[in-house]
């Protein structure tokens, strides 16, 4: 699941973001920077996924 998360946010910044936070304020940070342009979305979805990740790590330990 982790994979599919950080290639969706990779090539479709926004589903990736969802799939992650849910409806957020993350989701809409995600959305306007992927109609401004697809690269600043597709690098804040990687950032977002990643530190969910990291999150969820630092909870379990």
């Amino acid at each position: 699941m982790k994979l599919i998360r950080y290639l969706l946010a990779f090539f479709l910044p926004p589903i990736g973001v969802f799939m992650t936070y849910g409806v957020s304020t993350t989701l809409f940070i995600n959305i306007l920077l992927t109609f401004l342009a697809w690269l600043p979305g597709a690098i804040h979805g990687v950032w977002a996924v990643a530190k969910y990740e990291e999150k969820l790590k630092r909870e379990v330990y």
